[in-house]
C-alpha cells in the first residue's frame, strides 16, 4: 500500500529540485565511509574539493595558494556566536575573501576571491544532498534536506509527515532550532532556512521566530500560484531556481543590529520581485531617451516597505555603476526613522548614508561624481524668499530621488497664488535642484484616483501589495475599530473638516493664521476639563480589559500637546503607579517635542531625540513595563511595534495620515488575532472615505466594526454551551477557589468523555471563541461573559496541557503566556491546573509507575479524566520501549490500542478499561526488570525478543541458546556499525550476512531466518543512533 509520509515529501522534494536542475546525491553515498566520500569525517560540513574546485573555475587568474588560503578562511569559525559567523560568511559572499599575496620587490597585493559567479548563475556548483549526517560535539543530527552551492551548505530543508493529524509545521521549526543549537558549525554557511509539513512550507532566517517564517507564494513574480499547487513546489522553484537563489543570497539578505543583538533579515516573495522590477523600470527611466519617471511601489504598512526601500538601493548601486541616490521625506521624524534602517544597512549598502542639515550641506553631499546616500527633507527644496526659485543644486544625470510616502499633496506641481506671488508643489522644486534625476515613490497606502500629483512626477504603479494580501500571507493581522466616541460640543460655525489636517499635517511649514484660532478653538473644546477626564476613566478601563484577554502595548492619539499632557496627569491620578520620573521606568509616557519657551510645567515631558530613542527602545521590549504612550504626531509613520494591538485616537485624521497611523496595530505578533483602533472624535466616516481608495478584499481587513467580533464571540460562546448542556459546571463562580478549580477539573472529564472527536471541537471552538473574545473584550456583551468564557479557557489549557490537544505544539514558555493571557483572573488566579496536583496524584515517573500510583488513579470519581492520564503516560512509555526494543514496543502499543478502542466505541465500561490500563502498565514495568533478572543487557533483550518472536523457535533452540544467540548479535552488530549503515544498500547487505551466519552457526530454523533478519535489522536500526553516539 501506497504510504504518505516524510519519506515521500522528501522524494518530491529531490524531484522538484532535479526538475530545476539541481545534481541529486544521497548522503550516504558522499559520507566519509560511502561509494563517493567527499568528505574526511562527519564534522565536516563543506565539501572542500567542490569549494576549491568552485573558487579556482570562478577566480582563473588567481594561484593555487591564494585559493587554499580563501578555503582555509571559509572554514574557520571566526566566533562562537553562530550569528557573527553567519554575517562573516555572508561578508565573504557578497563583498569577496582578501588575501594578501607575495609580489616581486616587497609589494603585496591584495586580491580578492569570489566564492560564487553572480554574473553568470550557471558558473556555480548546485547540489542538493538528503540524509547528510553531522555529528558535533555529543550530537548526531541529519537534516532532511541540505542544498549545497560550490560546495557550501547554503539552505536546510527539514519536512514533517503531512498525514499525521499531531505533526504539523512548527515541529520543522523547532527541529531547525535543536539543529542550530546541536550542530551550529553547519549553520556558519546558511543563507535561510525551510520548513514544510506537505501542506505548508515557510521560509526564514537564521534569526527569524516563528512569526517570520513566511509562504513564498509566486514562481514567476506575476501570477500568485494556485491553491491546489503545494507550497513546497512553489517556494523550491520560486527561490531556489538557481539564478533567482544566487540573487537573493547577494542582495536580499541584510543584517542589523540594535546594539545588543544582530539579525538577519530575508527578503519576502513581495520585496523581492517589486525590488527587481523596479531595478528593470529604472535602467529605462535613466536610460538616454527615459522619462526619468520610474513608477511607483505601494507595499502596504507593515509589510516592510522601509526594508524594500534598502534591498532596493543596495542593487541599485551594484546594477547602476554606483548612482547618487537621494532619500527623500517630508517629516524630519520620517527622515530620522528611514535614515536609521538604511545605517544599520551599511554593511550591504557598503557606504555610509548622510543626512542633509541644510540646504548647502545637501549641495555640498550631491557635488561628487557618483555614489553616496543623501537623506533630506522636501524643505530643503523650499524656493528662495525672495525669487521664489529653487537653484540648481546638480545637474547629473546619475541621480536618483527614492521618495517615501510619495502620495502626499507636497509632491505635486500644481500651483497656489497667494496675495504675494504663487507657489507650487515641492516637486517643481526638486526638479529645478535635480532637472536631471530620476524618481521612484515608494507609499504604504494607494494613490488617489484623483491624484494627477503623483502619476506625473513618479509614474504608474510598478508593484502592489495590498492589505488583503498582507494579512492572507501573515505579514500583517487585520485591524478592527471600536467606537466609544466622546462628542465635542461645537458651536455653530465650527467643524472638524478638511482645513483641521492642513494645521497639523506638516509640522515643518509655518501654520496660517487664519486656521490657528480655529483651531485652538477646537483644541480648547477637545482638551475640555470634563472631557479629558472621562476620556482617561475610559481609557484605563478599557487598556485594564484588554490585557486580560491578550497582552499587548497601547497608543493614545491627541489633538495637542496640552492635551496630551492634561490626559497624562488625568490617568495617573486613576493609576498612581504607573507614573515615574525616570525615563526608564513607568508603564505610561508622554513622546513629544519642544523648547525653553514652552510652560514650565511642560519640561518634564518635553524630550530630545536621545530620549525619544530611549522610550523607542522601551516600548520595542515585550518585557519591559512601559506599555502606553501618549503622541500628538510622533510615532504615527514608520513606528513598529509587533506587540502593539490598540490605538486609542482623539484627534481628527483622514486619508492617508490616518491609515498610516492605525497600522501601527497591525503588525504580526504571536497569536495576536487582530489590531484594534478606538475612536474617541469620531474618525469612521474618514475611515470608510479612505477605504474607499483600497480594494473590497482590502476594506475587509481594516476598519472592521468590531460588532462583527461580538457577533462572532456570542456564536461561538452558544456552540460551547450546547456542548456542555447535560453537564452542571456552576461551581466556577463559587467565591472558593478550592470549587471553582474543582469545576475545571470536572469539567476536563466531561468534555473527555464525549469522545475524542467532541472534545477535538470543542478544544477548537474555545480557541476561536477566546480570539473572538480578545477583540470585542471591552464590550458589555463580552464582560457579561468574561468569566464564564475565562472558565471555558481554563478548561482548554488545563487539557491541552494534560493531555494535548492533537494538533500544533506550543513550547512551554508559548503556554505559559497563552495561559497568562487567556485566563481571567476572577477564574484561576495564576496558572493552569495542575492535574495531577488537584486529582491528589504524585507526579509520576513515566519510567516506572508506582503500584501506589495505580491504585490511586484506579479510586479516581473522574474515570474519563483517569483514561486520558493512562494513555498519556503510557503512550510516553511506549515511545521510550520502541527506541530499544522493537517487539515490546509493538506488543504493549496493540494491547493500548485495543483497550483505546473498547473505551471509544464504548463497548465495555470505563472502569474496566481504567483496569486493563492498570495490568498494562505492570505488565510494561515488569518487562523494564527483565534485564536484572535474566543477566542480559537491554540490547540484548532487545535481540532475543527478535528472534524469540516466533514460537516455534523458541521451542527448537531453548531459551539458553536464544541468549547466546542474542549476546553475539549485539557484539556483531555494534562492530559492524558504522554512521549511516542503514542508509547504505553495501552496509545493509553486509550486515545482513552478519546476522544469517550467526542464525545458521547456531540452527535458527531456515524457514524462519528471512523474518528473523528483517526484524533483526529492523531492531537494529531503531537503536542505531544512540550506539553510534556510545562508540
Amino acid at each position: 500500500m501506497f504510504k504518505y509520509n516524510e519519506s515521500e515529501l522528501e522524494i518530491a522534494a529531490l524531484e522538484w529540485l532535479e526538475e530545476i536542475e539541481y545534481e541529486i546525491v544521497e548522503g550516504p553515498d558522499i559520507a566519509p565511509d560511502g561509494n563517493y566520500a567527499e568528505r574526511e569525517s562527519f564534522h565536516d560540513v563543506v565539501l572542500v574539493d567542490r569549494l576549491r574546485d568552485s573558487l579556482k573555475r570562478i577566480n582563473p587568474a588567481l594561484d593555487q595558494k591564494v585559493i587554499e588560503e580563501a578555503v582555509q578562511k571559509i572554514i574557520a569559525n571566526a566566533s562562537p556566536n553562530i550569528v557573527l559567523n553567519n554575517k562573516q560568511f555572508h561578508k565573504f559572499v557578497t563583498d569577496g575573501i582578501e588575501i594578501q599575496t607575495q609580489g616581486p620587490d616587497g609589494y603585496n597585493p591584495t586580491v580578492s576571491v569570489y566564492v560564487f559567479d553572480f554574473e553568470d548563475p550557471k558558473n556555480n556548483d548546485f547540489m542538493a544532498v538528503n540524509q547528510f549526517t553531522v555529528i558535533e560535539g555529543q550530537a548526531n543530527k541529519r537534516p532532511d534536506i541540505i542544498v549545497f552551492v560550490n560546495g557550501l551548505p547554503l539552505v536546510v530543508i527539514e519536512l514533517k509527515n503531512a498525514t499525521k493529524e499531531d505533526v504539523d509545521i512548527t515541529d520543522g521549526y523547532n527541529q531547525l532550532q535543536t539543529y542550530k543549537q546541536a550542530i551550529p558549525t553547519l549553520f556558519r554557511y546558511n543563507a535561510f532556512l525551510i520548513a514544510s509539513d506537505g501542506i505548508n512550507a515557510r521560509v526564514g532566517s537564521l534569526t527569524a521566530n516563528e512569526e517570520r517564517f513566511m509562504k513564498w507564494r509566486t514562481v514567476d513574480g506575476e501570477t500568485l500560484a494556485s491553491p491546489a499547487e503545494p507550497q513546497l513546489e512553489v517556494m523550491i522553484k520560486g527561490m531556489l531556481e538557481p539564478s533567482r537563489l544566487i540573487d537573493v543570497v547577494q542582495n536580499f539578505i541584510v543584517f542589523q543590529t540594535d546594539g545588543v543583538d544582530t539579525f538577519k533579515i530575508l527578503a519576502a516573495y513581495h520585496q523581492y520581485h517589486a525590488v527587481n522590477k523596479a531595478v528593470e523600470k529604472a535602467k529605462i527611466a535613466t536610460a538616454q531617451d527615459g522619462d526619468h519617471k520610474i513608477g511607483v511601489v505601494w507595499h502596504t504598512q507593515g509589510s516592510g516597505k522601509s526594508l524594500s526601500m534598502v534591498f532596493y538601493a543596495g542593487k541599485l548601486i551594484k546594477t547602476m555603476n554606483n548612482p547618487t541616490l537621494v532619500v527623500l521625506t517630508d517629516r524630519n521624524d520620517l527622515d530620522d526613522q528611514l535614515y536609521k534602517t538604511f545605517s544599520m544597512s551599511k554593511d550591504m549598502l557598503r557606504q555610509t548614508p548622510s543626512q542633509a542639515e541644510s540646504r548647502d550641506s545637501l549641495r555640498e553631499l550631491l557635488s561628487v561624481e557618483s555614489g553616496g546616500i543623501v537623506f533630506t527633507t522636501l524643505q530643503k527644496f523650499a524656493p528662495d524668499e525672495e525669487t521664489g526659485e529653487m537653484p540648481c543644486l546638480t545637474d547629473r544625470t546619475n541621480v536618483i530621488v527614492m521618495a517615501d510616502e510619495a502620495h502626499r499633496s507636497q509632491y505635486g506641481f500644481s500651483a497656489t497664488v497667494t496675495k504675494d506671488n504663487t507657489k507650487y508643489g515641492f516637486a517643481k522644486y526638486v526638479r529645478d535642484a535635480l532637472p536631471n534625476a530620476s524618481f521612484i515613490g515608494f507609499t504604504g497606502t494607494p494613490v488617489e484616483a484623483s491624484d494627477k500629483n503623483t502619476p506625473a512626477v513618479f509614474g504608474d504603479y510598478i508593484d502592489v501589495y495590498d492589505m488583503s494580501q498582507a494579512v492572507e500571507d501573515g505579514a500583517t493581522v487585520k485591524i478592527f475599530y471600536e467606537s466609544r466616541v466622546i462628542p465635542l460640543e461645537l458651536p455653530e460655525g465650527l467643524s472638524i473638516d478638511d482645513d483641521y489636517e492642513d494645521i497639523t499635517e506638516d509640522q515643518e511649514t509655518s501654520i496660517k493664521e487664519k486656521l490657528k484660532s480655529k483651531w485652538s478653538r477646537l483644541e480648547a473644546i477637545a482638551g475640555a476639563g470634563s472631557r479629558v477626564e472621562k476620556m482617561a476613566q475610559d481609557i484605563v478601563h478599557h487598556y485594564e480589559e484588554r490585557q486580560q484577554a491578550m497582552f499587548g502595548k497601547s497608543m493614545i492619539v491627541v489633538m495637542s500637546r496640552r492635551i496630551a499632557i492634561d490626559l497624562y496627569k488625568e490617568i495617573v491620578k486613576l493609576r498612581p503607579d504607573w507614573h515615574s520620573d525616570d525615563d526608564d521606568k513607568g508603564v505610561i509616557k508622554i513622546v513629544m517635542t519642544g523648547s525653553s519657551s514652552d510652560p514650565a510645567e511642560w519640561q518634564p515631558f518635553i524630550g530630545n531625540k536621545k530620549r525619544r530613542e530611549f522610550l523607542a527602545r522601551r516600548m520595542k521590549d515585550n518585557d519591559d513595563p512601559l506599555k502606553i504612550v501618549i503622541v500628538r504626531d510622533m510615532w504615527l509613520t514608520g513606528f513598529d511595534v509587533p506587540a502593539m494591538n490598540t490605538m486609542y485616537i482623539d484627534k481628527p485624521m483622514k486619508g492617508h495620515n490616518l491609515m498610516q497611523a492605525i497600522a501601527r496595530v497591525n503588525r504580526v505578533f504571536k497569536d495576536k488575532p487582530g489590531g484594534l483602533v478606538v475612536d474617541y472624535i469620531g474618525i469612521a466616516d474618514n475611515l470608510k472615505e479612505a477605504l474607499k481608495q483600497y480594494t473590497d478584499s482590502d476594506r475587509k481587513t481594516a476598519g472592521v466594526d468590531t460588532s462583527l467580533a461580538v457577533d462572532l464571540m456570542l456564536e461561538k460562546h452558544q456552540l460551547v454551551l450546547e456542548m456542555l448542556h447535560r453537564h452542571n459546571y456552576s461551581g466556577y463562580k463559587s467565591e472558593k477557589s478550592s470549587q471553582r478549580i474543582k469545576a475545571i477539573v470536572n469539567t476536563m472529564d466531561y468534555v473527555i468523555g464525549l469522545g475524542e472527536n467532541e472534545k477535538k471541537r470543542f478544544l477548537n471552538t474555545v480557541t476561536e471563541l477566546a480570539k473572538a473574545y480578545a477583540l470585542c473584550a471591552t464590550t458589555p456583551e463580552a464582560e457579561e461573559l468574561n468569566d464564564e468564557i475565562g472558565f471555558f479557557k481554563a478548561v482548554k489549557a488545563s487539557i491541552v496541557k494534560t493531555i494535548g490537544d492533537g494538533s500544533k505544539k506550543k513550547t512551554a514558555s508559548q503556554m505559559d503566556a497563552q495561559i497568562n493571557q487567556l485566563i481571567s483572573k476572577s477564574v484561576i488566579s495564576e496558572n493552569v491546573v495542575d492535574i495531577y496536583k488537584e486529582l491528589g496524584l504524585e507526579n509520576p515517573d513515566i519510567s516506572i509507575l508506582s503500584d501506589q500510583f495505580l491504585a490511586d488513579v484506579r479510586a479516581l470519581p473522574q474515570k474519563n479524566l483517569a483514561v486520558e492520564l493512562l494513555n498519556r503516560l503510557l503512550s510516553g512509555k511506549v515511545k521510550n520501549v520502541q527506541r530499544s526494543n522493537l517487539i515490546q514496543a509493538r506488543k504493549f502499543s496493540d494491547m493500548l490500542q485495543n483497550s483505546l478502542n473498547k473505551y471509544n466505541k464504548r463497548t465495555i465500561e470505563t472502569s474496566k478499561v481504567i483496569e486493563e490500563l492498570i495490568e498494562l502498565a505492570k505488565e510494561m514495568d515488569a518487562a523494564y526488570k527483565r534485564g536484572e533478572q535474566t543477566g542480559m543487557v537491554k540490547e540484548e533483550i532487545a535481540f532475543y525478543d527478535a528472534l524469540a518472536s516466533h514460537e516455534t523457535a523458541e521451542q527448537v533452540l531453548g531459551d539458553d541458546t536464544l541468549k547466546i544467540i542474542a549476546h553475539e548479535l549485539t557484539r556483531s552488530i555494534k562492530e559492524n556499525m558504522s554512521i549511516d549503515w542503514n542508509l547504505r544498500e553495501s552496509a545493509r547487505a553486509k550486515m545482513r550476512i552478519t546476522v544469517k551466519r550467526l542464525l545458521k552457526k547456531y540452527g535458527y530454523p531456515p524457514d524462519l531466518q528471512e523474518d528473523a533478519i528483517e526484524i533483526v535489522i529492523e531492531q537494529a536500526e531503531r537503536m542505531s543512533e544512540q550506539l553510534v553516539l556510545e562508540l
